[in-house]
């Protein structure tokens, strides 16, 4: 991974009682940006529910407006529907097995698979091509997602699919 990484930090509520569902993620400055802006919010009305709906916006940078990314229909802690604008993917689709032995989690974006696999640390994410390549990497320590150069036309899916395995994690369902 390079200088040249979009690094977002996954700024979750101070509350003890606050869902997890409910975060935002700033983008940190780099040596093109002084400051840290807000990319995405991410914001779970029905806190300490099994239902509900969690609702993203991702921040147009160009005109400073808040837009629509998608939602997350939730039908239990483990079932979801995902919507990225119009589209609809289960949560069974971001999250698929290749075998039932598998330590990755598969989704496709733009007709190319990816997966997420669990770090040899045990406790990191690393999003990997089919062919190899690193997309994204998360680091629980410090909450921050780190994302290739490669991944930005996919980034609502890899911070999306990235938040989902994450929920998953702290079930204790990888």
């Amino acid at each position: 991974m390079s200088t040249a990484d979009l690094v977002l930090q996954f700024l979750y509520p101070e509350s003890s009682n606050a869902d997890m569902r409910t975060f935002r993620v700033v983008q940190l400055p780099d040596e093109t940006t002084s400051e840290s802006e807000e990319l995405y919010k991410f914001h779970h009305p029905n806190t300490g529910t099994t239902t509900g709906v969690t609702s993203i916006q991702r921040k147009n940078l160009t005109t400073q407006r808040w837009e629509n990314a998608g939602q997350i229909e939730w039908t239990s802690n483990t079932n979801a529907t995902v919507y990225f604008g119009i589209e609809r993917v289960s949560m069974r689709e971001l999250r698929r097995l290749k075998k039932s032995s598998s330590r990755s989690r598969r989704f496709k974006a733009s007709g190319t698979e990816y997966k997420w696999k669990i770090a040899d640390n045990e406790i990191d994410m690393i999003c990997v091509s089919t062919r190899g390549k690193v997309v994204a990497a998360w680091s629980h320590e410090l909450n921050i997602l780190r994302v290739t150069d490669r991944a930005d036309g996919i980034l609502d899916r890899v911070v999306v699919t990235c938040f989902l395995n994450l929920w998953m994690k702290t079930l204790r369902l990888w």
